[in-house]
């Protein structure tokens, strides 16, 4: 049987070993619902055996839905798990990166499950918020979800047992962990057809969904457990949901006992090799079972490890150099801006397609000017601010500015969908989470010149990835 979440949370998907089974033993000339003397009912292994305190909460299994809308019948779910971090956080960059490069038909294919694993509900309020406030559309789309567990999710980790020379503090850290993976792949194991684990201190490459979905799509029919797009850790290990009860279930058995990457492990063993056989013939049956994509398209760069007092200096070297910036062929220009560039990422540059446009901190009346050799009928425009590694650095109140060549177009009464600007100028969008993007009426064209317009001031700096002007 499942349950399955709604708006505000409901019983987490725990599928038929969550639920209680009794098996009868009754031989077959005994009437059904009888039970001989000597006979003895048993219940078969349930989340209640490997975890026992769950029995004294009704609701330690509910999921505490903080942001969502409930999406399923997606090709992709990416889970991100994360805690509160004694130095830095890194969710927000991370977030950015994957959702930077992504078309509209990519959000509506995806689901992106943030599951905050703590149990305080002002901290868990606060992750929510920030999540909200930098990202309202995909929010209110449903391609982001927040979700937390209950406060009487987890076990007393203080009787937990020191294994493998580890501390009390890792143990309880690794032993987090399991839980934590465990919970977040239950929760999506019915909202797709692949779930990515990923972390919540990693960039992504920019082709990341459409690479990830090819190979899927053309190893879909080999009976592999899973691929894996980055090779460090669980980065980027991607499951067929169909296959998330057993391997949660697995995880949840031997929670306490091993970190999660020797459970995995164990899992292919099981699977695979033969006993009777030496450890080459089993490693040789293992790789059988999950398949490596290259080049990687995660990267992990959190230097604060959620460990508290660890470093993480791990760095994926089959990540390659990262593209950040996209280059487009724009109509010949003159260019120009009060603001000041960084080295040598210039306007020019950028508009050429050779570089991403870098500018020191932005004031009010700063200005970007594209003016036009000779006037151009354009059907829109599209302007990125920020990229993959350098997410923070947004055009913010900045809007879009359209020059009409004729006079006569200028002056006239545009109405209520434009604004105008003293100088003759014809407001036409802003820039909006980062991103200017929209069409140019014809009533409008033939254009001069187009330009952006800063009014107010910054706290940080601008990048411009991306320069489209259609023709």
């Amino acid at each position: 049987m499942r349950f399955f979440p709604y708006k505000f949370g409901c019983l987490l998907a725990f599928v038929c070993f969550v639920s209680v089974t009794w098996i009868t033993s009754i031989p077959n000339n005994e009437g059904i619902g009888k039970l001989p003397i000597g006979y003895r009912t048993f219940l078969l292994p349930n989340i209640y055996i490997f975890m026992p305190h769950l029995r004294k909460h009704r609701d330690s299994l509910v999921p505490n839905v903080v942001l969502g809308q409930g999406r399923r019948g997606v090709s992709i779910v990416l889970g991100i798990p994360t805690v509160k971090r004694e130095k830095q956080s890194y969710l927000v960059n991370t977030l950015s990166s994957l959702l930077f490069s992504l078309t509209s038909s990519q959000c509506q294919d995806l689901v992106i499950i943030v599951f905050v694993a703590e149990t305080n509900s002002d901290y868990v309020n606060s992750v929510a918020e920030t999540i909200k406030k930098n990202f309202p559309k995909e929010v209110q789309s449903g391609l982001l979800e927040v979700i937390s567990p209950s406060q009487y999710y987890y076990p007393n980790f203080t009787t937990l047992k020191e294994t493998f020379g580890d501390s009390k503090e890792r143990v309880k850290w690794r032993t987090k962990q399991n839980l934590d993976f465990s919970f977040l792949m239950l929760y999506a194991q019915d909202k797709g057809i692949f779930y990515v684990q990923l972390e919540d201190d990693v960039v992504a490459k920019s082709s990341y969904y459409d690479d990830m979905k090819a190979y899927a799509t053309k190893e879909d029919s080999k009976p592999w457990l899973y691929l894996e797009f980055s090779q460090l850790g669980f980065i980027g290990k991607m499951f067929r949901t169909r296959d998330l009860p057993m391997i949660a279930e697995f995880f949840l058995m031997f929670h306490r006992d091993k970190p999660i990457d020797w459970l995995l492990d164990h899992i292919l063993w099981v699977k695979a090799c033969n006993p009777e056989r030496d450890g080459k013939h089993c490693e040789q049956q293992k790789a059988t079972l999950k398949q490596r994509y290259k080049p990687s398209l995660f990267q992990h760069v959190g230097l604060h490890s959620s460990l508290p007092g660890k470093l993480q200096h791990l760095k994926d070297k089959d990540f390659g150099k990262q593209t950040l910036h996209k280059a487009h062929n724009n109509p010949t220009a003159e260019v120009r801006s009060s603001l000041k560039h960084y080295q040598e990422h210039s306007l020019e540059r950028a508009y050429k397609g050779q570089d991403f446009f870098w500018a020191i901190t932005p004031v009010e009346g700063d200005y970007i000017l594209f003016n036009f050799f000779q006037p151009i009928h354009t059907s829109g425009y599209l302007f990125r601010s920020g990229n993959i590694e350098t997410s923070g650095d947004k055009f913010f109140n900045t809007t879009v500015e359209v020059l009409p060549s004729n006079e006569l177009t200028r002056d006239k009464p545009i109405g209520p969908r434009y604004r105008k600007s003293e100088d003759g100028f014809i407001i036409v969008g802003e820039f909006e989470n980062g991103v200017a993007e929209g069409e140019i009426d014809a009533a409008l064209q033939p254009v001069s010149a187009l330009r952006l317009v800063i009014h107010s001031d910054s706290d940080v700096w601008a990048l411009l990835s991306e320069i489209l002007i259609k023709v």
